[in-house]
């Protein structure tokens, strides 16, 4: 969930857990009260009695400076739908410590800006050897930061521990080793947790192949967050939903003979199958 800076009220007190920590701590440790932290490694962190608001508001600010795009136009997408670049492009070259810097600089932002992750993980993998037509892509998504620099992500308080995951691929999506770009995010009530951007390791040969890895992935980081969830205390999450939209992927998940259509897939990717019996019993 995205919201505006000024969408906030700051106001709300201390919470018992935290002055319990403090006071401990400081029984330990020489240590000195600044309050209640605002600003963190370029994140901004304010909080009121309905939860919280993280943004990078100055830093976004920071990085438009820096590359002398702060009086740019803006735009209202990061990427243009059906984007397909290319390590063979044949355009003219451009500085690659430049055009790192500001993949780097991008890549920090996508800690509260989720809706940024596609585009910049997609322009990541042509650091090596960037081209103008990279370059014009990586400046595209500066131009969508520039109407954009004060979303953030909300965090409410709410009363359900839910934890809901939406998987989905982009099939043979990278045109030069065709392989899928896997993507999911895990909402804790209705709030986004983590997300992930990553293409696959393996060349998937259909549609179904590439959600079922996809989804395999998601089942992976479900086992995680299921067991931190358990070290915090939450005991409710014995069953995570995962979404996906490809009907082919969730029959397969359910269907316990190896076929011919299926026994190609590697090994370690059908630990989602095992997964999802173990949740079902």
């Amino acid at each position: 969930m995205s919201l505006y800076v000024d969408d906030l009220i700051y106001t709300g007190n201390d919470e018992s857990m935290c002055n319990d920590f403090r006071s401990s701590m400081m029984l330990e440790f020489h240590m000195m009260d600044l309050g209640r932290m605002r600003y963190f490694l370029g994140i901004e962190i304010l909080k009121n009695n309905h939860g919280i608001f993280m943004c990078q508001r100055k830093y976004a600010h920071d990085v438009l400076t820096q590359f002398g795009m702060q009086d740019c136009n803006a735009i209202k997408n990061p990427i243009v739908p059906g984007t397909k670049l290319s390590r063979n492009d044949t355009g003219t070259k451009v500085d690659a410590t430049q055009f790192i810097q500001v993949v780097g600089s991008l890549m920090y932002l996508t800690a509260t800006r989720l809706n940024l992750m596609y585009g910049v993980s997609l322009i990541s993998r042509f650091m090596a050897n960037p081209t103008k037509t990279h370059w014009f892509a990586a400046k595209r998504i500066l131009r969508y930061l520039k109407g954009t620099t004060e979303l953030g992500i909300y965090y409410k308080k709410e009363e359900s521990t839910n934890v809901v995951a939406y998987t989905d691929n982009d099939f043979a999506g990278d045109i030069d080793d065709r392989k899928s770009t896997s993507g999911f995010v895990f909402f804790l009530g209705n709030e986004a947790v983590p997300w992930s951007f990553k293409k696959q390791l393996a060349v998937s040969l259909s549609t179904t192949e590439a959600e079922y890895i996809a989804a395999a992935s998601c089942a992976c980081q479900c086992i995680w967050i299921k067991r931190i969830m358990e070290t915090l205390g939450f005991n409710s999450c014995d069953h995570m939903l995962v979404l996906c939209d490809n009907n082919s992927t969730i029959q397969l998940s359910k269907n316990p003979v190896f076929h011919g259509r299926s026994k190609h897939i590697d090994v370690h990717f059908h630990f989602f199958k095992r997964s999802c019996e173990e949740w079902e019993h």
